[in-house]
């Protein structure tokens, strides 16, 4: 599998190394109290905890099946597809949307104007019962009462989404899962399934648990991926779990309305399972997409020039998980560096592309400036503010990858009505993630590219620019948006 480099498919380089620092939040219930997470290395199994595993995959409990006679939600009719490449997603919530309370009839009521802002798909939070208000921290995955509303609510908020042509999207959560009690070790690693569904009990033992993981007793296998602290460690290479897994998938999908998903932290076990995941459920040709924070390269001077490292590692990973897509940390990372300290030179590889994921496999990349972690409420590595995203927007919905806006972006920071006639620009020169872009300049304070032969895009402070790549109105190229130093002209 090689990536998409204006148009044709060529090879990727091999290097990489990165780390995450999701924000979540710590409970009793998990082990300790609210903080940021701090990672820990992967750790392999001991002697004893070998011997386990070789008995857990062995001894994991016989599937248990429960068959209830009752109809399926009438979810209407699956949404008619855009094609994946045209996508533009919408991130429905922010961090402390769960506080505001009966979230799903709020997104409900903003259905049109999302519709009319052009967005495809929108990603809303994490559906089941959590320890954390915010989803994140899953328990009774089957119980959909949630601090953001219940399940009838949501069952009708993804049926009027559909009816409006945007795909809903589910945060699935299967890297780690919060026990319901304590095992005979003291340790909470007993899970509980009390509420009644078709398919595969989730009432899973210390079987589920990967053996490595320091705090939890588990008996699986070793961790496929990064250790989670806050929560027990799933252990995707058991086959009961993974089809237990699928069964609650396939319910979200058939019994509530979703037709693709978001995955939280897939650096946390094998890229492998994603092709079960999502070929059982969705398929692998409908919008999903993994996150993978990958951490940027920082010096004594600030952020390095070369990013090849962290987006080679997103492509590896790509590689082995068939259809999905990934969320462009690397993007990210360097345009707020480009525009919060004018380095613009930022913005272009050694090789003349893109400087993130989207420079590599820009048709698996999706391209965002923040989300309920970085910005949001949470605020752990935001976009430069005071109208400064009006320029990362210019930059993503006019560039290759799949644009995602952030809800607080579009409907509370005054930003919306730059977003929405930027993506009616992308949508009328037909711009998509596959296509094709010149970068002519690359200076501390400006930026010109050309995409597709249909958009010029400038981008910096610098009010004037080498006359030859001024685009001339005799030459049909008339203004299209204009912004917070950026202005996008389109051939007419």
């Amino acid at each position: 599998m090689g990536l998409t480099l204006c148009g044709r498919e060529t090879v990727p380089h091999k290097a990489g190394r990165t780390r995450q620092h999701p924000a979540v939040q710590w409970h009793p219930r998990c082990r300790n109290p609210v903080r940021a997470v701090q990672l820990r290395r992967k750790q392999t199994c001991n002697s004893q905890h070998g011997t386990v595993c070789m008995v857990a995959a062995v001894d994991a409990p016989e599937a248990q099946k429960e068959k209830h006679e009752q109809p399926q939600a009438d979810q209407g009719p699956p949404t008619k597809h855009v094609r994946r490449e045209e996508a533009i997603l919408f991130q429905g919530f922010g961090w402390d949307s769960c506080k505001v309370g009966d979230w799903w009839n709020i997104v409900k009521s903003k259905i049109q104007d999302m519709k009319d802002a052009g967005f495809t798909h929108i990603w809303l939070p994490p559906p089941s019962q959590s320890v954390a208000d915010q989803g994140y921290l899953p328990g009774q995955l089957y119980n959909l009462d949630s601090k953001y509303g219940n399940k009838e609510q949501l069952q009708e908020l993804c049926k009027e989404l559909k009816a409006a042509g945007i795909v809903p999207l589910a945060d699935i959560v299967i890297n780690h899962r919060c026990a319901d009690e304590k095992g005979e070790d003291g340790v909470y690693n007993t899970f509980r399934d009390d509420v009644s569904h078709k398919g595969e009990k989730v009432d899973w033992g210390k079987w589920a648990i990967t053996c490595d993981d320091p705090d939890f007793g588990g008996e699986g296998s070793p961790d496929t991926g990064d250790d989670y602290g806050p929560a027990p460690d799933l252990d995707h290479t058991n086959d009961t779990l993974r089809s237990s897994i699928v069964d609650w998938m396939k319910w979200l999908q058939h019994e509530i309305g979703f037709e693709g998903w978001r995955f939280d932290f897939v650096k946390g076990y094998g890229a492998e399972f994603m092709q079960q995941y999502c070929g059982e459920t969705v398929g692998n040709n409908a919008f999903n997409v993994g996150e993978y924070w990958a951490d940027l390269k920082w010096g004594d001077d600030g952020l390095e020039y070369d990013q090849n490292d962290p987006r080679q590692t997103l492509v590896d990973w790509l590689e082995k998980a068939g259809g999905c897509f990934l969320f462009d940390f690397p993007t990210k990372g360097i345009l707020a560096e480009a525009v919060r300290h004018s380095q613009y030179w930022r913005l272009i590889d050694h090789e003349g592309r893109m400087p993130g994921l989207a420079g590599y496999w820009p048709s698996r990349s999706v391209t965002f400036i923040d989300n309920h972690d970085t910005g949001s409420t949470q605020q752990h590595w935001p976009f430069p503010g005071h109208k400064a995203e009006e320029t990362g927007y210019a930059y993503i919905l006019t560039h290759p990858g799949m644009p995602c806006i952030m809800w607080e972006h579009y409907f509370d920071y005054g930003l919306g009505g730059c977003i929405k006639h930027l993506i009616e620009v992308r949508k009328r020169n037909g711009i998509d993630s596959r296509s094709s872009l010149a970068i002519k300049l690359a200076e501390a304070d400006v930026y010109v590219a050309h995409v597709s032969d249909k958009l010029v895009v400038k981008l910096g402070s610098r009010s004037d620019m080498p006359q030859e790549l001024v685009p001339q109105e005799n030459e049909g190229w008339k203004i299209a948006a204009t912004g917070k130093d950026f202005c996008v002209w389109e051939k007419q």
